[in-house]
């Protein structure tokens, strides 16, 4: 069954767990900033606001693994191409050794066997790479289709051209790779900052309760937390963007 890689269906278990989850911050939010039952109830909303994120989370996740497994695909066409196979040939080859990198599960291998299943019913190849980079929307895959469909109507040197695209495009995956290995502790940093806001006040409400009790049970208190709330995520958001590097 083809899959669209721009939507993403929760399972049980991460309904339960997003739901603890935003549960937990909800709560949280609430003890550290407004200490009221009304907020909490006014907090509603926040879920769908939450499993929103989480579901982008999770669309980016798979295709971030999508591309990531799309690099050895083109590793392995390659070598099946510089073996002297046909495009078509290559596939089927290609098979074989992604069955030896990931489970029967991944998504790569999904769409290869797929790929071999329709070929065997005169589909295109060049129709089913251009079919599968509609449906992940994946620039690296968009590129390979996109070119290899024009070698295909063109008549060229059709292996010496995918090679090189595939080499290409393998390149700058793994750049993609090492710039998300490099920032990686970046990003840590970046979320033990975030938590830091919350980590203050609970060491104030914790040693010095009477400090913030001014801003609890009153519109003027609600309101300065509300903005400092805000700001709160408007740096978290800017903080995200920042360490989200694009190639």
């Amino acid at each position: 069954m083809k899959r669209d890689y721009n939507t993403y269906h929760f399972q049980w278990k991460e309904w339960l767990k997003f739901t603890a989850e935003c549960v937990g911050i909800c709560a949280g939010i609430n003890y550290l900033f407004y200490k009221s039952l009304w907020a909490f109830v006014l907090m509603l909303p926040v879920p769908f606001l939450f499993y929103k994120w989480k579901k982008h989370n999770c669309i980016r996740e798979q295709k971030k693994q999508l591309n990531y497994q799309f690099k050895d695909a083109l590793y392995a066409l390659n070598v099946a191409l510089q073996a002297g196979h046909s495009m078509e040939t290559a596939v089927l080859c290609s098979i074989r050794d992604l069955e030896k990198l990931y489970p029967k599960s991944a998504d790569i291998l999904q769409e290869f066997i797929y790929m071999e299943t329709q070929m065997h019913i005169s589909v295109p190849l060049e129709s089913l790479f251009l079919d599968l980079a509609d449906r992940s929307k994946l620039e690296d895959i968009e590129n390979f289709a996109a070119v290899f469909a024009a070698a295909k109507r063109s008549g060229g040197d059709l292996p010496r051209i995918v090679q090189k695209t595939a080499r290409m495009l393998t390149d700058k995956i793994e750049v993609k790779k090492e710039i998300e290995a490099t920032v990686a502790a970046k990003k840590m940093e970046q979320v033990i900052m975030s938590m830091m806001p919350f980590g203050i006040i609970l060491y104030m409400q914790l040693t010095s309760p009477g400090f913030l009790q001014i801003l609890y049970g009153n519109v003027f208190g609600a309101v300065t937390m509300s903005l400092c709330l805000g700001i709160y995520f408007l740096a978290y958001w800017m903080g995200c963007r920042i360490v989200d590097i694009e190639v």
